[in-house]
């Protein structure tokens, strides 16, 4: 029997039963094939995404790196002086010149200057110098440049101005010196170094920015808070001033806590009108107190002068005029006054209503709580006595009448100012 190799292509090709080949099938079946291959595929591109990714961020930190080194851009340029204490360690002094924007990677200047056998030989002192000096020029600068400083412990009395004044007690003329004079006979700057950066120091903190730029004739007059510091002295006096004015406004900005801006906001005042009221009330109270007995005492009187100053700005009696005294020699220590701190009238000026447009002295702690914490009162008027006592009045009347009374008793205090 012959076999039959020849295929017949009109043959039928016949399965067995029960079993098909579906074309659906054939469709899935490739459709997996298509899957197991996708897993592979976002693992390639999510590995290419990292690997672009982290070349940008390399590329960045590089670029950024280069410019710390060298101290190029982002916000440098600025002159700053900055004091290293003795036995600082270098990672300090690395994080103090990030803080007045040296450096921007304190770490890395680390790095550089240990590699390079520097940070060994670091020197405390004070320094001047631009923030574009770079990490070799910072580096020699802290091994060859630090100014020896002597220190100087000087007492800012509270109630003492920027200016000189002069008042006159009973026929005689008491000169109060200024800061600027106490700085300068101390041999920390002249007059002129200390106005100079008077005038340079950023106001874009919150307190700060609340002084009166345009209407005063010294911005930061009342915000140099009254202390005991040690100060700096040597033959840089406008770096001197500099820092003597940051100690000062420092303090300030630590002693004026948060609550008091909200007190004052609650009061309808701004912080500047509530210095500028503390300083009036300093001058007009601020009495020199040495036992616990006597502070509180002057805490209290100096509550009582508050109250008298509110009642008169909100009084029709009174035009709205706080008729203080102390405020005529402010005017008169500059030669330029126009009379817009003088609250009493005199022979040049008229009083002006409402406060001055800023603070006259540096008030202490005390005047500025009772600024913000005045007693409630309806005096208007009040005196002293030569002891120092206080007597509040409702009526002129009532005032004239103790003022006599004290001329009788040979304890009347009267002053003006010159």
């Amino acid at each position: 029997m012959e076999q039959n190799n020849n295929f017949n292509a009109e043959d039928n090709f016949i399965i067995g039963k029960g079993f098909e080949i579906a074309q659906t099938e054939e469709k899935e079946k490739k459709h997996r094939k298509r899957n197991k291959k996708s897993p592979s595929t976002a693992k390639n591109i999510i590995w290419v995404v990292s690997v672009v990714l982290i070349s940008v961020l390399l590329a960045f930190f590089v670029i950024y790196a280069g410019a710390d080194f060298m101290g190029i851009g982002f916000g440098r340029g600025e002159e700053v002086t900055m004091n290293i204490e003795k036995g600082t360690p270098a990672s300090s002094i690395a994080s103090e010149l990030e803080e007045v924007g040296a450096v921007k990677m304190p770490f890395l200047f680390r790095i550089y200057t240990k590699l390079k056998g520097y940070d060994s030989q670091f020197k405390y002192g004070l320094y001047n110098f631009n923030t574009e000096s770079g990490y070799e020029g910072l580096a020699q600068m802290l091994i060859n440049d630090g100014a020896k400083a002597e220190t100087v412990t000087i007492t800012i009395p509270e109630g003492t101005g920027i200016n000189d004044f002069t008042k006159n007690v009973n026929g005689e003329n008491v000169t109060v010196p200024g800061i600027t004079t106490i700085l300068e006979k101390a041999g920390v700057c002249t007059r002129s170094e200390f106005l100079v950066a008077l005038e340079e120091v950023e106001r874009n903190s919150k307190l700060l920015q609340s002084a009166d730029e345009i209407k005063t004739y010294h911005t930061l007059e009342g915000y140099l808070f009254p202390d005991t510091y040690s100060f700096y002295s040597y033959d840089d006096g406008k770096a001197c001033a500099k820092l003597a004015i940051e100690r000062m406004i420092n303090q300030s900005q630590a002693k004026i806590t948060d609550e008091m801006f909200e007190r004052a906001e609650k009061l309808g005042y701004s912080m500047n009108e509530i210095l500028t009221m503390a300083s009036i009330i300093q001058l007009e109270a601020g009495i020199d107190a040495k036992t616990d007995e006597a502070k509180e005492r002057l805490q209290d009187n100096m509550k009582g002068v508050a109250s008298v100053f509110y009642n008169r700005l909100n009084s029709a009696e009174t035009g709205g005029t706080l008729g203080s005294s102390p405020t005529l020699f402010y005017g008169d220590s500059f030669k330029h006054d126009d009379g817009r701190y003088n609250t009493q009238a005199d022979n040049d000026f008229s009083a002006i209503k409402g406060l001055p447009p800023g603070p006259i002295c540096s008030p202490g702690i005390d005047a500025i709580n009772a600024a913000l914490y005045p007693k409630s009162s309806d005096y208007y008027y009040f005196v002293t006595d030569s002891s120092g006592n206080f007597y509040f009045h409702k009526t002129m009347a009532e005032q004239n009448a103790t003022i006599a009374k004290l001329k009788q008793g040979k304890q009347w205090i009267y002053e003006y100012f010159n």
